[in-house]
């Protein structure tokens, strides 16, 4: 896994976009590296975690390039003798690090303001609910999310043992621990350790969309449980991006309705983090319908 200075960046003047403070913060926290090329639409929905039932949405596709899909090395079909089918796609297709974005004005994680990752009960699959004095829950379309760590530097080998911090704002585009009236909830965040496979999985809800940005998931990635919880050095920050065909069918149901006003005013073009590529190395691959509940999967390459 690589670790270098992070790249220069514009400041984002809006919500979810303040590099004004990341800029000091992130260059003293992250060194940073990451992330796998997307490839085909075939290939992002092979590493999308099944099991989801309902009718299916495919993730559009994101382009292919020769540096996205690398022939796989020895060393990572060695590794991948025993893997799922999902893991050696994932592998067949490392090359492109994850590319790197602003943690965003809200990320709970002592860069601006208040610090979940110290917090007891923060290691969590399940992330609906807040936990220690409160114990609110998030309501909302049920999505889970997986997420598949690659190790860049050693054949694209999964990165067993590595963690992720996951966050992401509610239905209504408000983020737990900022927003008024939510400063003592922390739902909607949550930390995973990966394993054998170097994947992680979060359960969670459709985040809403909010004026200025494409609907999205942030994450960090920690080479260790130890180094998350301790909000250490951080390897890769960047975003997931959720598919315009999913947010059309869940903006559209019940309770969603200032997200259904909002997504149509930003485009994946116009987004001020995925605008610079159309978040092709970002988009995730989903399946699944507003009824059964939504399964996004990502390849995630440090």
């Amino acid at each position: 896994m690589t670790k270098r200075p992070l790249p220069p960046y514009e400041p984002h003047p809006n919500h979810d976009r303040g590099l004004e403070f990341d800029l000091s913060t992130l260059m003293s926290r992250r060194s940073l590296g990451m992330f796998l090329g997307a490839g085909t639409a075939a290939a992002l929905a092979a590493c999308t975690p099944g099991g989801t039932s309902g009718s299916a949405t495919s993730a559009p596709a994101a382009g292919t390039s020769a540096a996205s899909a690398p022939t796989t090395s020895a060393a990572a079909a060695t590794t991948t003798a025993s893997a799922t089918p999902t893991l050696t796609r994932a592998i067949a297709e490392c090359g492109v690090e994850i590319p790197q974005e602003t943690a965003g004005p809200f990320p709970g994680d002592g860069s601006n303001g208040p610090n979940v990752l110290e917090a007891s009960g923060v290691v969590r699959q399940d992330i609906t609910s807040s936990f220690g004095t409160s114990t609110s829950k998030a309501e909302g379309v049920p999505l889970t999310v997986t997420l598949t760590l690659l190790d860049n530097a050693n054949g694209c080998t999964p990165l067993a043992g590595a963690a992720v911090y996951a966050w992401h704002c509610d239905r209504e585009g408000r983020y737990s621990m900022y927003d008024s009236g939510l400063q003592n909830e922390n739902y909607l965040r949550g930390v995973q350790e990966a394993d054998a496979n170097g994947q992680v999985t979060f359960k969670t809800i459709y985040p809403g969309a909010y004026s200025g940005r494409w609907p999205h998931i942030h994450f960090e990635v920690f080479e260790s449980m130890s180094n998350a919880t301790a909000a250490g050095q951080v390897l890769a920050v960047s975003q997931i991006a959720l598919t315009e065909a999913a947010c059309k069918e869940v903006y559209a149901s019940a309770r969603y309705e200032s997200s259904a006003q909002n997504f149509p005013r930003t485009t994946l073009k116009s987004d001020n983090v995925f605008g610079d590529d159309g978040g092709i190395y970002q988009l995730a691959a989903m399946s699944g319908s507003v009824a059964a509940g939504y399964a996004a999967g990502l390849n995630v390459t440090v």
